[in-house]
Parts: C-alpha cells; sequence; structure tokens
C-alpha cells in the first residue's frame, strides 16, 4: 500500500506491506479521503515528527475487514477521529481530556495519509460514527476538526446572545465562526484577506478587515452596546493579533487561544489583572465534542463547502507548499475514491 511521509524537507509516497487484522480486534479501513490539518503542517515544517512518520487524522474511509462487538460491518463509510481518552484520570474527570496520556498515546496507524489504516477497537466504539448520508466525503472530513471547534465553544461558557470575534478566517476560524453562530452566538470576523472575508459573509456571518484597528474596535463596539467582544477566538498563528484580542475583547472577557504563534508570545500579566480578562486553552475534542461536531455538519447548520480543494496522494507535497503560501484554504487529499470529493456516496 501506499503511505505518505515525511522525508527531509518532504512528504513522499512510499510503498509497505498492507496492512492485516489477524486475530487482534478493530479494522483495517480503506482511506477515501483524509484532511490537511493546520497541526499537520506545524510538525512538519517545525520538524517536530521525525522522518517516516505518517501525518494526517481527519479521515473518511471504507472499513474493508473487521473483528468488533461494535455494529460496524464491511463495506461501512465511516468518520473517526484519532485519540481516545481514558475516561478515569484525574484530567478526563476535570473536563480536560486531551490532557490524558492515554488520550495522547492513542492514534490511527500508521496515519491518515495512508491508503490504509489500522483502527482499534476503542476507536471504533468511541469516536466512530457512520458517514451520514446527506454529506459528501470533503463534507464529512470536517468531523474531527470541527469537533475541535465544538470543543473550543464549550469551554469559553458564553450564553446565548453573548458576542464573540474570531481572529483569522482560514478553515478553523470558518468553522469557529458558523459553530458559534449556531449555539446563539453572535460572531464578527477578523481577517486581513479580503477573499476569506467575503467566504464567512456568504455563509452567513459578518466579517470586516482589521488593518485599521480603530476603525475595527469602534465596528465591534457599535455591535456590542460599547462594551466589546464578550469573547475572542484566537483562531491566526500571527503574533500581532494577541494585541487585536487585547484591544476588542471587553473587561471582564475571555479570550480562548486556539493556534501557536511563531514567538511564542504571551498576554500580559497587568491587562489580565486590572482588566480581569480570563485567557483559556483549547486543544482537542472529546467523544461528546465530536458527535456534536458531526450533528451540526448533517443538519447544515455548519456548512463546510467548497473549503477544501482537493488533491490526489501524489499531490500531497504541493498541498502542503499551496496552504502554507495561503493559495488555498484546506487541502484535502483524495486517497481511495475514483470519483469527485464533492460527490455523495
Amino acid at each position: 500500500m501506499k503511505i505518505a511521509v515525511i522525508n527531509n524537507e518532504k512528504i513522499k509516497i512510499e510503498n509497505v506491506e498492507n496492512l492485516h487484522l489477524n486475530a487482534q480486534k478493530g479494522a483495517i479501513v480503506k482511506v477515501l479521503c483524509c484532511g490537511l490539518c493546520g497541526s499537520d503542517i506545524v510538525k512538519f515544517r517545525e520538524k517536530i515528527s521525525p522522518n517516516g512518520t505518517v501525518l494526517g487524522h481527519e479521515i473518511v474511509a471504507e472499513i474493508v475487514d473487521i473483528n468488533s462487538s461494535t455494529d460496524f460491518k464491511t463495506g461501512d463509510v465511516i468518520v473517526t477521529s484519532h485519540h481516545i481518552p481514558c475516561g478515569e484520570c484525574l484530567y478526563c474527570k476535570s473536563g480536560n481530556v486531551s490532557m490524558c496520556k492515554h488520550f495522547k498515546s492513542t492514534n490511527i496507524v500508521p496515519g491518515g495519509f495512508s491508503e490504509y489504516v489500522y483502527l482499534s477497537e476503542e476507536h471504533l466504539q468511541n469516536v466512530a460514527h457512520l458517514k451520514p448520508e446527506n454529506l459528501s466525503l470533503e463534507e464529512a472530513s470536517f468531523y474531527e476538526p470541527l469537533g475541535c471547534c465544538v470543543r473550543a465553544i464549550k469551554r469559553c461558557d458564553l450564553k446565548e446572545g453573548a458576542n464573540a470575534v474570531v481572529i483569522g478566517l482560514g478553515s478553523i476560524g470558518i468553522l469557529m465562526s458558523q459553530a458559534l453562530k449556531a449555539y446563539g452566538v453572535n460572531v464578527i470576523g477578523f481577517d486581513l484577506l479580503d477573499e476569506r472575508i467575503g467566504f464567512l459573509k456568504s455563509k452567513g456571518v459578518d466579517a470586516i478587515n482589521p488593518l485599521n484597528l480603530e476603525e475595527a474596535l469602534s465596528y465591534v463596539k457599535s455591535k456590542t452596546n460599547d462594551y466589546g467582544a464578550d469573547a475572542v477566538f484566537m483562531t491566526s498563528g500571527a503574533d500581532k493579533a494577541l494585541d487585536t484580542a487585547l484591544k476588542v475583547v471587553r473587561n471582564g472577557g475571555k479570550i480562548l487561544v486556539f493556534s501557536s504563534t511563531p514567538k511564542n508570545s504571551g498576554y500580559p500579566n497587568n491587562e489580565i489583572y486590572y482588566r480581569e480578562l480570563t485567557i483559556l486553552g483549547s486543544y482537542s475534542p472529546s467523544p461528546a465534542d465530536l458527535k456534536d461536531s458531526l450533528e451540526l455538519l448533517k443538519s447544515g447548520k455548519v456548512d463546510v463547502k467548497n473549503i477544501s480543494t482537493e488533491y490526489k496522494l501524489d499531490k500531497i507535497q504541493q498541498a502542503f507548499e499551496d496552504t502554507v503560501s495561503n493559495k488555498i484554504m484546506k487541502a484535502c487529499i483524495n486517497i481511495g475514491t475514483e470519483g469527485n470529493l464533492k460527490e455523495k456516496i
């Protein structure tokens, strides 16, 4: 089978021996497509993952062999995530499932950018679901990244009718903005690229260019009875975005950090203290968040059409490069289907 592996400065295609289930529990699945996550790009560019690593985890796949106590069967097309919490440790019981040691140690094997993947029985029992018939393969591939957004929104614990600003309208910012709206929050998206502002507006969410920060602040205040945003969701990895967040969040408000920054910058202690700000981080979803994500996609409350650009597996290096250069918003790698990822199967 073919896999895409990190090989120094490139992602290269290699041929390896096919996976076999043998007597173990779980399933072998044929990967139909896999979304390219921002974390995959960080792991590759920053050399966090070693040579030989197969990245990718946002998969839609068809079961080709299975030994499981679940109701899944051969031929089922499913979505799944890659990490599973134990449910018993301090982190899980405190609502910090993505800090769970078991969560961090579990994964799909060898990785999503592979023709076939092994899923454990735990995956099948906890984070795998049948693909809804009304979703295309491309739409279903957003199951896990939207789950990350759902978790972030839950952690921020906003009341219905609250006001939020989403800074950075890449694919995650687009998902976050729509999910916030679906939960009854008033949203304004910020981005420096006019085409992304227009794209979010086409999804029914307000958006502006914050290049003139004072004008952006004035606009936010005009929508919030002169207070500012109750919460700011940081889906941009730019250091300058921190200053923007501090400008537009109201006193007593929240800043939800959903991206790393190149300089690993922080928020000023005195701003947090005197303004009673709450700074929150959110990383990766629980099984419950993923289930809610699938419902948002199935219901159409979050519309993910035309966010991804399709690439074949042998063009995966180009997919990485085009994403980094902002030529595209997000790549989805067509691995195991002859048709178009926008088709419903």
